[in-house]
């Protein structure tokens, strides 16, 4: 690999606008990772003013709020949040699948970064888990997945 050029992303912010979309369903777990997410914007060098918080009602209708969202043109990344939790009913199965492709939609369409950070676990307690607890922050995670792809991205852009 001595020859070959290696492009990827660092951690190392520029100055950029960040929107995070969170739902408000199982508010007790994505309050977490929002705020898990805005400390690692943070940390990474992101002014606070360059962060908008966007609620939605919950992860079903992420990608909706996502796509409008990255129609604006107003931001470089979009982190989107949120926490499905298996029940005894198949919603669980068209809520996670639904979120999942959306938001993945998303991203391809807008030729941007859009970052699946919801959870979809079996338990409140694995999604606490990954919350902040022992798994680690998957909100923090999903913040530093966009600023590794937002600087990907613009080292791919910069290849002449």
């Amino acid at each position: 690999m001595n020859d070959v050029q290696v492009i990827e992303g660092g951690l190392t912010a520029r100055a950029g606008r960040y929107a995070i979309v969170a739902t408000r369903w199982n508010a007790q777990v994505v309050d977490r990772l929002r705020d898990g997410a805005i400390d690692t914007l943070r940390r990474h060098g992101i002014d606070p003013t360059q962060i908008t918080v966007v609620m939605a009602p919950g992860s079903f209708e992420l990608p909706l709020v996502a796509q409008r969202v990255a129609a604006s043109e107003k931001f470089d990344a979009i982190i989107c949040l949120g926490a499905v939790i298996r029940g005894a009913t198949p919603h669980f199965d068209y809520v996670a699948g639904e979120a999942a492709k959306g938001i993945a939609g998303v991203a391809t369409d807008f030729d941007m970064p859009v970052i699946f950070g919801v959870l979809t676990t079996d338990t409140v307690d694995q999604a606490m888990e990954r919350a902040g607890s022992k798994a680690g922050n998957k909100g923090a995670e999903a913040a530093a997945t966009a600023i590794e792809m937002v600087n990907l991205l613009d080292q791919i852009d910069q290849i002449a």
